[in-house]
């Protein structure tokens, strides 16, 4: 709360009274299981209208019986070309949602609300929270933060919305470098890049002391 979204100004993020607006509403909603920047997911298909692809993944997400979060801003909810109203009606109906002002950022309220509902809940966003994670305070919470986010942070493989959208897995294993003593596990890239998030490395080198 204090690194993340206050920062020592509220106001470059949101206000004060839209802050306490958003923590009473999650304090009064049962824990959720999926976390959406809806603005962001919304997006991720340009050749599709906004409000579709939302209402497309928050259907998919319903039908799973999981309890969903939308996270908005006010002007998702203004009828235009790219954001019809039928279609935010149904978003809202399937799914528990808070539209901010149109200047306030979404992702510390979606780090919020995640980190609130507790370590089963996952969020939603092609967001690589690298300017969050760079807001934190020292190496190691920074590296506790990419731990949580790689076993958090859900991402949506599809190139174009189908008839139903792909969730890449999320590894129940830590891509860091991994021993039983006699044998050695290194993740690795064969181009030399630094990665976040859900973007873990795919290929391993396992070592094993010849005896």
């Amino acid at each position: 709360m204090r690194d993340v979204i206050d920062g020592g100004d509220q106001y470059r993020k949101t206000t004060p009274q839209e802050l306490k607006r958003f923590q009473n509403f999650v304090k009064n909603c049962p824990p959720f299981d999926i976390v959406i920047d809806g603005l962001n997911v919304a997006k991720m298909f340009p050749k599709a209208r906004e409000s579709q692809v939302l209402e497309r993944v928050v259907s998919q997400l319903a039908k799973q019986n999981l309890r969903v979060l939308v996270l908005g801003r006010k002007h998702m909810l203004t009828s235009r070309a790219r954001w019809r109203k039928d279609e935010m009606e149904k978003v809202q109906k399937q799914a528990s949602c808070f539209f901010a002002d149109n200047i306030s950022e979404d992702d510390p309220f979606l780090l919020y609300a995640t980190l609130h509902s507790g370590n089963h809940c996952k969020f939603i966003t092609k967001d690589l929270m690298r300017d969050h994670k760079a807001c934190l305070a020292d190496a190691k919470t920074q590296r506790l933060f990419f731990k949580w986010q790689q076993g958090h942070q859900l991402a949506i493989i599809n190139k174009f919305p189908g008839s139903k959208l792909t969730f890449q897995h999320i590894l129940s294993y830590d891509t860091v470098v991994q021993t039983t003593g006699d044998s050695w596990h290194i993740p690795y890239d064969e181009d030399l890049v630094e990665r976040y998030s859900y973007e873990v490395p795919t290929k391993w080198l396992c070592l094993q002391r010849k005896t």
